[in-house]
This record gives structure tokens, sequence and C-alpha cells, in this order.
């Protein structure tokens, strides 16, 4: 049996090695606006604010914010950031973050730019990923009446294999390439049609080796029961369940619109739950053999994973294991686990500042809105700091 490493994502010294004294200050700046709701709203208010006005703020928020938590606007940008990340053990996942204009010219463009993700990806040892959002390849009004029950006028059937066909291009590169692939989690009202198109890849590409995945988010209190259907599924129809859990990430827009709507709340009464839950998928992933993807900045979900490889004599190196944090969070968590030879890929956004700002809008107020993380961030961030100077004293 493998004795795994003992993990303590106190070790500052290595989770910020790839940091510059330089770099260190500006992520204090960029950690003290996040920690502060009113600032970091209006910073990120101002900021769009002044994209619509055309007014040159791109070099400011590339030297800030968009630099903290995107690779650059183009995949050649990102290659630089993920190939620093790589000099540390710590792989990388190219993720176009650009919210399309909804129209087929705008899916066929995303699916081409994803391609390409995946092309670059398979030239390297440390970019073991690719990912897409079904609604990137698709029109999501025509998921909902899918799910809904309704019948399609002929145009939107032919839009939805339109979906169909670009969902499996990206799978199918993915196997041909020796690449993993992410389909993304969405929104409840829609979701089923996108683990349909994803359990239909896996089924097609998940016979030799895990290739694709699909998003669990376990603050739906229905995700645990989910995810145990796809395995009976998968295993009864002969295919390998790629499975990555995350919290989640719709919460006050799934509870806002049962409410509007008068059905059930698809959301956990409270944390507690969505932390049983989380815990529990990741269990019964490791149990039954899943590949698995333990997406999540709580380090108590972290080191639960590792003891339950240790448990089952699984290698920190394992195929079927990853680790996988947000570019620009939780680098104590990623880079200790890199080190201690543990399976990491960060999620790496990429695209036009302007066009991401709705992701660094997203990031901003994830920070501020779960318990802790930018607090936390912060604290790590001066200890730090603190630590650097002792030494050079």
């Amino acid at each position: 049996m493998p004795v795994l490493p003992n993990i303590s994502f106190e070790n500052l010294e290595v989770a910020f090695a790839s940091k510059s004294t330089a770099e260190l200050r500006k992520m204090y700046l960029i950690f003290a606006t996040l920690n502060s709701n009113l600032i970091s709203d209006l910073g990120i208010g101002l900021a769009n604010l002044a994209f619509k006005l055309k007014l040159p703020v791109k070099g400011i928020m590339k030297r800030t914010m968009f630099g903290h938590f995107c690779g650059g606007e183009t995949i050649a940008e990102s290659l630089h950031a993920c190939a620093h990340l790589a000099d540390f053990g710590v792989g990388s996942i190219l993720d176009f973050s650009v919210e399309g204009k909804g129209d087929e010219a705008s899916f066929d463009k995303t699916c081409e730019e994803i391609y390409h993700t995946l092309v670059e990806s398979a030239k390297t040892s440390y970019m073991p990923f690719g990912v897409f959002k079904v609604t990137g390849l698709g029109d999501y009004h025509i998921m909902e009446k899918i799910q809904a029950g309704e019948k399609l006028t002929e145009a939107e059937q032919a839009a939805f294999e339109r979906t169909r066909a670009r969902v499996d291009r990206l799978c199918k590169a993915a196997h041909d390439l020796g690449l993993k692939i992410l389909s993304d989690a969405e929104e409840s009202w829609f979701q089923d049609v996108i683990d349909d198109l994803t359990y239909e890849a896996m089924e097609k590409y998940n016979r030799e080796r895990g290739v694709v995945y699909n998003t669990y988010q376990m603050y739906r209190h229905d995700s645990l029961k989910r995810l145990k259907k796809a395995h009976a599924e998968a295993s009864d129809r002969g295919y390998i369940l790629g499975a990555k859990p995350v919290r989640g990430a719709y919460m006050e827009k799934e509870r806002e619109r049962a409410q509007e709507l008068g059905y059930t709340d698809p959301i956990q009464p409270n944390k507690a739950a969505t932390d049983r839950d989380y815990d529990a998928a990741i269990n019964y992933c490791v149990e039954k053999s899943v590949w698995l993807v333990c997406a999540t900045h709580n380090e108590k979900s972290t080191l639960k994973l590792t003891e339950l490889m240790n448990l089952h004599a699984i290698d920190p190196n394992s195929e079927r294991m990853y680790f996988s944090q947000l570019y620009g969070m939780s680098d104590n968590i990623s880079f200790n686990l890199a080190k201690a030879g543990y399976n990491v890929a960060k999620y790496m956004p990429y695209g036009p500042v302007e066009k991401v700002m709705p992701y660094l809008t997203r990031r901003a107020s994830e920070n501020t809105s779960i318990a802790g993380q930018s607090s936390r961030e912060f604290e790590l961030i001066k200890r730090e700091m603190k630590r650097r100077k002792e030494s050079r004293e």
C-alpha cells in the first residue's frame, strides 16, 4: 500500500513559491479590495462603466484583477502562465471565458476556439483537460423547452442537433488527442439536457479511460442521487463515469426562480448539507472507481480526498484522481498538493479583457460572498509577506 505524504496547507513558502515579492504586494492590494464588499462592488462597477464609455482602462485591468485571475487575452498569452505553473508541478485547464452573443455564428466561433485550446493543450504534458459550457455551444432556450417536455419546431430541432454535434466534436477531439474534457454545470431548468448530451459523449468516448466528465453542483439537494444514478447507468452500459463535484455557482438565481414560479427550491437547506453531500460524493467516487476531479477551495474536503486515497491505496499521481482550483485562488491548496505529488490542474480563464468582465464580476462576488474566502486569502498573503520580511532580517 502506498503511504501518501502528509499535507499542510499552512506551508506558505510552498504556497507562494511562484510569486515574487512584488507580485505578492500586488496580490495584497487585490485581496484587500475584494475583502471589502463596498470597494469591490464599486471598483467592478466603475471598470464596467469605463469599458462601456470606451475609456483606456484595459492596461490597468491587465495589471490588476484581470492579470491575477486570468491567463491572458488569447491562448498564446495564456500559455506563458500555464508554463509558469508547470514549473511548480501545477497543471492548467484553458477556459475560454467569453459569453457569446447566443446566435449560430457565435456558437460555431466558441466551438472552434475551444477546439484550439485542446490542440494547444495536447502539445504539453501539463494541460490535461479541456472544458466547455454547453450554453456556449447552443441555445439554452431550446434546452429549456426540451426539459419542460415542449415540442420543438423543425428549426429548433435542427439547431439542437447542431449543438449536439458541437459537443461531440469537442469530446471526440479530447479523446483523439489523449486529453480529458469537462462539461460545466449550469442552471437546473435545463441541466438535464446538458447531462444527457454529456452522457451520450461518455458512452462513446469513455470506454477505456475517463475522457468526458460531467459536473455535479452539490448545493442542489438531488445531486448526490443524480451522481449515483449516473454511475449505475454507466456501469450498465459499459462505460466509465467521469465526475467533477463542485459546491455550485447559481444559488441566488435558482432560489429566485423557484420562488417566482412556485416550484420546490432545488438548493440545499444550508451549507452544512452541501458540505455533507460534497464529501459523500467524493467518497462514493473513490469507492466506486469513478474518475474524479475534486474541484474545491475547501481545505477539509481536499484533505478528506487525500485520506480516502490513502485508505484505498491510490497513488497520488493516479490518472483517475485530480484536484482543481481556480487560477489566482487557493494557491496554498494547489501548490502544496502538487509539491506532495498529487495531480492538480488550475482553471485558467482567458479572453479579451472587456469580454471577460462578467467572469471577473462573478469572481469578485464569490470572493466576498463565500464565507471567509477573501479573508482567508488575504490573511495568508499577509502572513507570507511577514515571513519573507523576517527571513531577510
